[in-house]
């Protein structure tokens, strides 16, 4: 069995994996760093949304749009201390910046994969 067809599975893909992973994370690290508000809502929102599209992405491999939906999260995670303006908390700026870029890279990975799984029909089977 080769790559693409290993990886074109529902719950298979460790890139997947690996998002619903970290939007856990990103959800949780308001309880074991200094925050603010502001911070907490970011990191809370945006890890929910990471982890619900990583498990979308799970459960159908063939869903290329999720893995585009997963970049922008990833951006958006990774802006957000300059944007609401907590970039002065060190530690949920530095996890904020972390799991943004770790959530775009394992994003822009998975487009092929997505991509092969869509053209050979797995995005039409639930």
């Amino acid at each position: 069995m080769n790559e693409t067809t290993s990886n074109s599975r529902a719950w298979t893909r460790p890139q997947d994996w690996a998002e619903v992973v970290l939007g856990v994370v990103a959800a949780l690290s308001p309880l074991w760093t200094d925050t603010n508000s502001a911070a907490v809502w970011a990191m809370v929102v945006l890890g929910v949304l990471i982890a619900i599209d990583g498990l979308v992405s799970l459960a159908m491999p063939g869903l290329v749009y999720g893995e585009y939906v997963q970049v922008v999260l990833g951006v958006l995670m990774f802006i957000s201390p300059w944007v609401l303006s907590y970039s002065e908390f060190n530690g949920i700026s530095w996890s904020s910046w972390i799991i943004g870029a770790l959530t775009v890279i394992a994003g822009v990975a998975a487009v092929p994969m997505a991509q092969a799984a869509h053209r050979s029909g797995i995005a039409g089977q639930h």
